[in-house]
């Protein structure tokens, strides 16, 4: 099937590509509990040396930078409790970690949470970290632009490979929060 973004000629329904995804992920999708159906998140391969945006699209297309999101761990501190949360955001635009964040979570102090943290933690791999499929309990903060996107291009657990998600379902997600300004330019 041809992806509806991007140029991939082989795109794939993710609940036919399991053994493509981490654990954490293949598990989300089997389970999917949204409106959306399953069948409409989509894996593409991809080579894992082109996983960072920048990379990735002057590869597979330079309009995936306008339809492309990160998904970055946080940590937020609150006396001595931390809470981890996932946040997902345009790839044009950065998170918004010490005032949208932190006042969601909160906080009074909020960071993005070492690499060993967020891949341990996640059970994903540095540069494919997704919000599909994370720890049970986790809010996962999304700015709303996100949401807004027929299709969005998102990592899938590991370097190698990248999942097209319709907008609408990131906001049903476990644990989503719909956010304007998460993503600042």
């Amino acid at each position: 099937m041809r992806a509806p973004i991007g140029h991939f000629d082989d795109a794939r329904p993710a609940p036919h590509c399991l053994d493509e995804l981490t654990g954490p992920v293949a598990d989300a999708v089997r389970h999917w509990p949204g409106a959306v159906p399953a069948e409409r998140i989509l894996y593409v391969d991809t080579e894992p040396e082109w996983a960072d945006t920048a990379t990735f699209v002057e590869h597979y297309g330079r309009e995936l930078l306008e339809q492309s999101a990160n998904c970055v761990v946080v940590s937020a501190k609150r006396g001595g409790e931390t809470t981890r949360a996932a946040c997902v955001v345009l790839s044009t635009t950065r998170v918004d970690v010490n005032n949208t964040v932190r006042r969601r979570l909160g906080a009074r102090k909020a960071s993005f949470a070492p690499m060993d943290t967020a891949t341990g933690e996640t059970g994903m791999e540095y540069g494919g970290i997704t919000p599909l499929g994370l720890p049970d309990g986790w809010p996962v903060l999304v700015d709303a632009a996100v949401v807004d996107l027929p299709y969005v291009l998102v990592g899938s657990g590991r370097r190698r490979g990248k999942l097209l998600v319709p907008g609408k379902a990131f906001a049903e997600l476990p644990g989503a929060v719909v956010l304007e300004g998460l993503g600042v330019s």
